[in-house]
């Protein structure tokens, strides 16, 4: 009996819709990097009690799940695309989207996988919760679990996303165990009906097995429980244009002594560089089908055209309308010698605000000022915890058949769009982040690749380089080079000491096992789930070999 039909008998109307393995691949299989994936077969969970019967079947029968919430981790992929012997099952849980309220004063929320970064917003508007969404520039129609358990980050208060988990369930793997929902020691002692403490104190009793299920495949998560950021009395954001290259070393300074003395008052600082400015702002010179670099005569006409700076320093300040007063004139008297300051309350964007409103003829002139104060604005929602598509547009930088629109939904991966992360964490110095440019920029566009550099600063003693590698995705060279350009990031920017904090499937599969943290994730992936029948290889090199 194939494994569509095994499951079909096994799991009611009302628990699963189960597909088949053209339906699974076409809606399941595609990735920004790759050519699509075979799916076998797809469950889409319609009630929680179709999740034991499927960890039940697939130990019986050997096959393997691989467990999505929607499924958009562009650029970094959900499902390993590199041959295995046995059928590939998703698990897509994006049905399984209620939003369950715990504690309006504290912000205090459970989400299921399917909750997106939008329907959370709805949600908090809709009950008049005054908090914010923990947003990421993935966009509105992203999980806000799934991005937990990646341990990713965003630019409002809780910046990291996991830290603000306080309690999660899931199912493990186990034969012995799947048939029982994973909880916490304090929720298990519970005797409540509520299950309250075990959702406002993170640490629980006993050992903390939680973190064991984020960049892993130790279980498949079905709820958590997130503490929301409040939305701030006041706030201000903050644009310090960096005109001159030499003052790069006194920005990252600025950034540096601002996140040490500010902490909990500034969100995540945002520093990009030129020719990133310029593909957020302009279409491509060369087109989108070249798989070629910009001259830098190319960007310097685009930035005088548009204005640009070589670096651009974003930032959040958040607080009392005194701290964000003092916060901002603190923040001025610093960057007073090192480029050109603006904030989001300043009478100048007001200014223009007013100007661009008016109904004056569309002159040119006047027509980038309206698209500059859109960006802006959405750059401010997104500050705020509103979710939107600011940032998907990049992802169409080299797609010469379907263009950014954000008035529609963009979705990278069903649109064929070329996408990988290289994302490293880098010691915060200024030389260290000089020479991690130079790294970039000498490495990237022997490949084709356009060295797009952002760093987003998290603390003041370690920051995140988000470097974009964008090609044509149906151009097979562009696709080889792009891959031959990540692996040669990631494996000269480690000897550099650039550790990547995540990396995308096909990376997961090529990790080496012989180090003692991989050897312990493999005893770990061996005990919780013995028949390796849960997303192998998944931040677990060679976890596919059965002994």
């Amino acid at each position: 009996m194939v494994v569509k039909e095994l499951i079909q008998t096994a799991l009611t109307k009302n628990e699963a819709c189960v597909f088949d393995e053209v339906h699974a691949s076409q809606e399941y299989g595609k990735t920004t990097f790759s050519s699509n994936v075979s799916i076998d077969c797809a469950v889409q969970i319609l009630n929680e009690s179709a999740i034991p019967k499927l960890l039940k079947l697939a130990n019986e029968h050997q096959f393997y799940l691989y467990p999505i919430s929607t499924g958009n981790n562009w650029g970094y992929g959900s499902i390993q695309s590199t041959p295995i012997d046995g059928p590939r099952v998703v698990v897509d849980l994006g049905q399984l989207n209620a939003i369950i309220p715990n504690n309006k004063k504290a912000g205090l929320i459970t989400v299921q996988p399917g909750v997106t970064q939008q329907d959370l917003y709805d949600f908090l508007q809709q009950n008049d919760w005054p908090f914010m969404v923990p947003v990421t520039g993935a966009g509105p129609n992203c999980s806000i679990l799934a991005n937990a358990l990646e341990r990713g980050y965003g630019i409002t208060p809780r910046t990291d996303h996991f830290a603000a988990v306080n309690a999660l369930k899931a199912y493990l793997p186990h034969p012995d165990l799947c048939h029982s929902k994973f909880e916490s020691a304090v929720s298990a002692l519970d005797s409540s009906s509520n299950d309250y403490i075990d959702k406002t104190f993170k640490w629980g009793l006993g050992p903390y097995i939680d973190g064991l299920f984020t960049q892993s495949n130790f279980g498949i998560v079905t709820e958590m429980t997130i503490r929301l950021a409040p939305k701030p009395a006041h706030f201000s954001a903050f644009y310090l244009q960096v005109f001159e290259a030499n003052n790069f070393s006194e920005a990252v300074t600025l950034i540096e002594e601002t996140l040490l003395e500010s902490e909990g008052i500034i969100g995540s600082i945002n520093l990009m560089d030129r020719r990133r400015l310029v593909s957020m702002v302009a279409q491509n010179p060369n087109g989108q089908s070249q798989h070629t670099v910009m001259t830098d005569a190319q960007i310097d006409t685009i930035a005088k055209d548009q204005r640009l700076p070589q670096w651009m320093i974003v930032g959040t300040i958040y607080g009392s309308k005194k701290v964000v007063a003092a916060t901002q004139a603190q923040f001025k008297k610093r960057a007073k010698h090192i480029g050109q300051l603006n904030f989001s309350n300043s009478w100048l964007i007001n200014f223009a605000k007013f100007i661009a409103d008016l109904p004056l003829p569309s002159l040119a002139a006047i027509d980038k000022i309206r698209a500059q104060l859109r960006t802006l604005d959405e750059g401010i929602d997104i500050m705020l915890g509103k979710p939107n598509q600011v940032a998907l547009p990049l992802a169409y930088w080299r797609n010469p058949r379907v263009a950014a629109n954000k008035e529609q939904r963009l979705l990278p991966d069903k649109d064929r769009c070329g996408l990988l992360w290289y994302a490293p964490l880098i010691k915060m110095s200024p030389q260290v982040l000089s020479d991690f440019v130079a790294f970039v920029r000498q490495t990237t566009p022997k490949y084709g690749i356009e060295p797009l550099v952002t760093f987003t600063n998290l603390k003041h003693d370690c920051i995140d380089s988000t470097v974009p590698l964008v090609f044509d995705l149906e151009n097979p060279e562009a696709v080889a080079a792009a891959h031959q350009c990540l692996e040669e990031l990631f494996t000269e920017g480690c000897k550099k000491g650039y550790v990547p904090y995540r990396i995308n499937t096909h990376q997961q599969a090529k990790l080496s096992a012989d180090g003692i943290f991989w050897q312990t994730t493999k005893v770990l992936k061996q005990a919780i789930d013995p028949n390796g029948i849960l997303a192998p290889n998944r931040y677990n090199p060679q976890a596919q070999n059965r002994d």
